[in-house]
């Protein structure tokens, strides 16, 4: 009887400790989100990092040094300095996001050193590192294998990124279907294949991009090279000017960031 008592009083003791927490916890929560409305929503965006960087980092400044362990705040002192292309000074701030909230931004942080700061080695170690914590999961639009198969793809590491661009693809048809397979996914997976001179299923990949988003002006420029190497000077000569009249019209890659960074293989053609 004196163990079963024991055992009940533990347990309350245990159940009372966990509301507290959970109370504690919340009440953090609401105490970090009136900083955050306080000078971020009512403060920093109110200027333009753009024209007003100071100004921004100086609300974004004064909200930490009321609470110096809010992950967001930190993000977005980082965020602009990254459009900036200021990638070091960027990666201070977005240390600290990660330091407090790592489930919410390493994933971030990885995509920054992918897309912006083109440190692919780093890029690939701090996926990696997601992975083993969080799973496989999505930042950007993309899963994190996604762009690590990018890092591999800027590294030379093509027969890597060809796999998990298959992976990726395969598994997102399997799951959902052809239709809910992304372009970008495709063109990268014909990239792939395409820098292993395989002309022909490049073509293919190309092809299942072009279903997707038929005016892609950089798949349309790689299909043409395609071409090119396979002796088929005419089809070549069409695709390569349907490129470029597509890409004067606006169709190019069109990940959200494309405005501030130049992705891996993006065409640019001269006006």
């Amino acid at each position: 009887m004196k163990h079963f008592y024991s055992f009940i009083f533990l347990t309350l003791t245990l159940f009372t400790y966990a509301q507290q927490q959970n109370r504690l916890n919340a009440d953090k929560k609401k105490a970090q989100e009136a900083i955050v409305k306080e000078y971020l929503t009512d403060c920093a965006l109110k200027y333009n990092y753009s024209y007003q960087m100071a100004e921004w980092q100086a609300c974004l400044d004064a909200g930490l040094k009321k609470d110096s362990t809010i992950a967001y705040l930190w993000q977005q002192k980082a965020m602009p300095y990254f459009k900036a292309r200021k990638y070091e000074i960027g990666m201070v701030f977005i240390d600290k996001a990660v330091k407090y909230d790592a489930e919410r931004w390493q994933s971030y942080r990885a995509f920054i050193k992918c897309i912006f700061a083109k440190t692919y080695k780093d890029a690939i170690t701090d996926f990696e590192d997601c992975k083993r914590k969080f799973g496989n999961n999505y930042v950007m639009d993309h899963t994190y294998n996604f762009y690590i198969a990018l890092c591999y793809l800027q590294l030379n590491e093509f027969k890597k990124a060809e796999v998990l661009l298959q992976d990726y693809v395969d598994s997102t048809q399997k799951l959902k279907g052809e239709d809910w397979v992304h372009h970008t996914a495709l063109f990268y997976l014909g990239i792939s294949i395409y820098e292993q001179a395989r002309w022909d299923e490049a073509i293919t990949t190309f092809d299942r991009a072009l279903t997707r988003y038929k005016n892609y002006s950089d798949v349309k420029y790689y299909k043409g090279v395609c071409l090119y190497r396979l002796g088929k000077i005419q089809e070549c000569e069409t695709m390569m000017k349907e490129s470029k009249e597509d890409y004067a019209l606006g169709y190019k890659i069109n990940e959200d960031n494309v405005a501030y960074e130049t992705y891996p293989y993006q065409i640019k053609w001269n006006k």
